[in-house]
């Protein structure tokens, strides 16, 4: 009777080591993947607004051309 305690002590505490590696795991995958989404929303933001820097700076030229056109 105790050798069948002791097995199934051994399988349930093996059973729950596996399943708290599983529970682990999974948490670090929804970590990795909110962190990956971060940095996608990151690169996206910071190409908008390099876009952005650059239509200013195209549309300053021309309001400065204009100027020095009409200033001659």
């Amino acid at each position: 009777m105790m050798n069948i305690l002791k097995a199934g002590g051994r399988l349930g505490g093996l059973l729950a080591l596996i399943l708290l590696f599983i529970a682990l795991l999974r948490q670090l995958v929804g970590l990795v993947g909110f962190l990956l989404a971060l940095v996608k929303i990151a690169i996206v933001v910071v190409f908008v607004l390099l876009v952005a820097m650059i239509v200013l700076a195209i549309l300053r030229d021309r309001s400065r051309r204009r100027s020095e056109a009409e200033n001659l």
